[in-house]
Parts: structure tokens; sequence; C-alpha cells
């Protein structure tokens, strides 16, 4: 069987998988959202140009390539395996651990091939290194640096770590073939304050081993260099030299005569290689894998265990410190690089904290909740899984959040009835507590010290001072029961039946619903 591929996007790297793949004649059809783009390709290569649906739809399409932004990775990968296609997605895998997770989950359950354009693990330099590694030519592994450097290609859906960097953690993962334990990065943003241009990560290893990465895109010139150090001898991948010079070898070594440490400087020799197209051997191994069924070297997993080490030297930046890599890997967690979460706070798998958001210490935020832009939150917050809190909400300390609980941008939460500025009131917090799927609106405000019942609803813009009865409709200033609201938050006629999922309910008392 001769798999037949897709294309999806043909922009600046996309246009060379459809050239490689339509070389290797296996190209099944191209797709871009510039239909023009799309069209030009199509013809030129003499294949069709779909739309995304219709790739999707078509029988005779094994596997889809997916070349576009980065944030559009996990939805097009997700899709595509659920439509039963192999998939090759170009680095970084996606830019959230669980969406990653669930990817590879989904593919092993699917039998489907799921790759990650690693590039470099593909070429031949890069392989030869591995063997010489493998082979004991360097000895015990010390050391390991890589400078990836350049003037542009300037991004502004990522920062220079995220566009540049999975290569780097990529080859130098595969070298050491264990995971690392603490990782600590710095960066820095000139051309933009929300976008790193510049960024360095020392990464340890239990092994011993410790690695260097250096990426920018504000360098004068074009630098791709990798070395390794072992304590027998020393090897430089130099991408930037012709293919006669882009691997040598020195028995450089540093030996202890007498106690005195003495670094003894060999000879530089350069490792024959033919030169080749390392996209095209990675195009292959994406066709040999559908045919065969087994796995690529740049597997889902390896693209996540590259992607967990990407995570880690991000969040240092953000923290100003270095991460242990298993807090990193047990989180799974997504958290902008503008978000801060301080050490002692534990988010659950699958949770989203945005832009500018704070989560103090002691605070306990649980699975899939996605948390807005400018919200703080804790210390010492409990909230449950599958919250939603919008922008530009704060909940201090004694409040909690049941699972599925809706808090409506700018809506309020206090927790002291009489604060002064001048008086400390802090063994006077009031707890709040919101039940179970209960919906607070925007602009509501929420007066300390009372539970607001489950499933109930606070309208925009009501100020609650008392406790608020499950499924009740709270309104006004202060806010007083109006009506009722369903387990799908729908308003409940005389009938007292849900429009929506067609639930009845009875009224036991003025503060009292329950559904028969």
């Amino acid at each position: 069987m001769v798999p037949k591929i897709a294309v999806l996007g043909c922009g600046y790297w996309g246009k060379n998988h459809v050239r490689n793949f339509a070389e290797l004649g296996v190209l099944h059809s191209v797709c871009d959202p510039n239909n023009e783009l799309a069209k030009k390709f199509a013809q030129e290569y003499s294949v069709s140009a779909y739309s995304f649906e219709e790739i999707l739809n078509d029988p005779t399409c094994d596997g889809i390539v997916i070349a576009t932004p980065a944030i559009l990775h996990a939805s097009l990968a997700q899709e595509a395996l659920k439509a039963g296609k192999h998939v090759f997605v170009e680095k970084p895998l996606t830019l959230d651990i669980s969406e990653a997770q669930d990817l590879c989950l989904l593919a092993q359950e699917r039998q489907q091939i799921l790759m990650v354009g690693h590039i470099l693990q593909y070429h031949k330099a890069y392989l030869k290194l591995k063997e010489l590694v493998k082979l004991g030519k360097l000895g015990k592994l010390q050391y390991i640096y890589s400078n990836r450097l350049n003037l542009g290609k300037i991004r502004t859906e990522e920062n220079i770590w995220w566009n540049i960097a999975p290569h780097d953690v990529s080859m130098i993962l595969g070298i050491v073939n264990e995971m690392p334990t603490t990782v600590y990065a710095t960066g820095a943003a000139y051309l933009s304050s929300q976008i790193h241009d510049i960024a360095t990560a020392h990464i340890n290893f239990e092994s011993g081993v410790q690695a260097h990465i250096h990426v920018s895109w504000l360098h004068p010139f074009k630098q791709q260099v990798l070395v390794v150090v072992g304590d027998k001898g020393m090897a430089v991948f130099d991408d930037c030299l012709p293919w006669d010079q882009k691997l040598a070898f020195y028995d450089s070594q540093v030996v202890s005569r007498q106690g005195v440490l003495e670094a003894i400087k060999g000879e530089q020799k350069f490792i024959s290689l033919e030169p080749d197209e390392p996209l095209k051997r990675e195009c292959l191994a994406f066709i040999e894998a559908i045919k065969t069924g087994k796995p690529p070297v740049t597997d889902g997993e390896e693209g996540l265990r590259v992607l967990q080490v990407l995570t880690a030297a991000q969040q240092s930046m953000d923290l100003q410190k270095m991460v242990d890599l298993k807090n990193v890997q047990s989180n799974d967690y997504f958290s902008h690089e503008s978000a801060y979460v301080d050490e002692g706070a534990r988010i659950g798998k699958g949770t989203k904290i945005w832009h500018f958001s704070h989560i103090l210490k002691d605070t306990e935020i649980g699975e899939e909740v996605v948390i807005g832009q400018n919200v703080m939150i804790g210390p010492d917050v409990k909230v449950g899984n599958r919250c939603k809190i919008q922008n530009n909400v704060s909940l201090y300390k004694g409040t909690v959040l049941e699972e599925g609980v809706f808090c409506g941008p700018s809506s309020v939460f206090t927790n002291v009835n009489t604060p002064r500025a001048e008086i400390e009131r802090k063994d006077e917090f009031l707890p709040t507590v919101i039940k179970r799927g209960a919906t607070i609106g925007a602009n509501a405000t929420i007066v300390c010290g009372n539970t607001i019942g489950a499933y109930s609803l606070i309208a925009a813009g009501a100020v609650v001072t008392k406790e608020v009865p499950a499924h009740g409709l709270m309104a006004g200033v202060p806010a007083r029961r109006i009506g009722w609201v369903s387990h799908a938050g729908e308003v409940l006629g005389n009938d007292l039946k849900c429009p929506r999922e067609g639930r009845r309910y009875r009224q036991v008392d003025e503060h009292t619903l329950e559904e028969i």
C-alpha cells in the first residue's frame, strides 16, 4: 500500500512538505486558508486543493500533515485522528501538556500514527553523533550545549522558546536518553512585552549530565551548533557548515595527573557524511510508519516529553526560579506566560490560567477549570472541577467554589463585613460557599458569610446579602428571589418544567425546590 498524504498549510514551512511528499509520489491534496495559495500549489503539483472538511471525509487520504500556527495543532490533530487519519504535526506537538496527552491516548486507542516534526532527529549528522555516543567514543557524557541563533524569523503567536527550542530539547533528550530532573530558564522580551525574543535554559539530569540551550532571533548572524562533551572526547554538530564539516570529533579531554587537572587538546576530525535533505528523510519516516504501523522516532510520546521540558522552562521564566520537572509532569495545566502561580498552589489537570492572573499560595484549583484574564485567587481558596471564572474576578481567603460554578465578569466577593484600611481584621474573615452548578452574573456582589445554593442563578448586578436557596433566581439590590431555575439554568414557568431538559420540579415551601 502506498499511503496518500494531504498537507494542511502551504506557507513558510508547509510548502516544503508539499514539495517533498509530491516528489515522493504520495501527495494527495493541499489545503490552506489562503485559497489562492492552495490553488497555486495544487496546480504546480497536479493535485486537488481541498477544504479541511473535504480531506477529513475523503477515504482515499491516509494521512495529514499539519503545518499551521502552533495554537491550532491540538484541535486540528484531534479532528484528523477522529476522522481516521494518521497525523504528522509540526513542532511543537501542542502548547498544552494535557492536550498532548489526549492526542497520544487518542492515537493509541485508534491505532493510528501520531508524529511530531522534530526534523533534526532525521539529520545524518545528528544520527552519526548519537552513534558516536552509543559506541562510547565520547566516554561518559558530562555536558551538552546548543546555540540556535539568527536574526528573525520573528513570530507573534509564540515566543522564541516555543518556536525554536523544540529542536534542541528533542536532540538533547535523544542523546541523554532520560528525562531531566530540573530546569532553570531566563528570557528577555524586547520587541514585544509579551513575547520573549531571547531565552536560555539550564537542564539537569539524574545521571549527572547537564545541558545548556540558548536561542534568539535577535542575533547578527545565524548559528546552529550542538556540542556534546564526554570524559574521553567531544563532538560538534554545526548545521551551518558544508556537509563535509557538519560533524567534527575532538579527542580532547581533561585528565588528572598526580591530583592536578590538565586539559589535553586533541585533534579535530571531520566525520564523512553523504549530503541529503533531512525533511525528506522525515517525510519518508512518516510514510514508513503508516505502512508498518510502527511508531517513528518522533512519535507523540517523544513530542510529549519535549513539551514537558518546554513547559518547565516557560514556568521557570515566569516564576524566575528553578522548576522541578516532576511537578510539571504531574500538574499538566496551562498557565499563560504573564500569569503567576505561587509555590504551594495546587492546579488540576487541564486547567487553563490566562493573561495577568495570579494564583496565591495554598490555593487548590480543580481539573478543567478556566480562569480568565486579571483574576486573583487566594490564598487558601478552593475551586472545584470544571468551574469557569471570567475576567476581573477576585476570590479571597475563605471562599469555596464547588464543582461547575460560573463566575461572570467582574463579579465581586468579599471576606470582611466592616473593613477599614487602618484596622487589622484578618481574624474576622467570614467564609463564602458557592454550591455546585451555581451561576454568579456579571458585576454581581456576594457579601461574605453566606452560602449560595446549588444550581442557583444570581442576576447581573445583584447584591446578595443573605443565604440563597438551591435553584433560586436572585435579582435586585439587595437581592431577593424572583423565581426558580432548573439544573440547566433555565428559568422555570408556572409548570416548573425545564424547557431544555424536560426535568420537572415542585416547590416544597418558599425556600425549597425539589426535582420530581
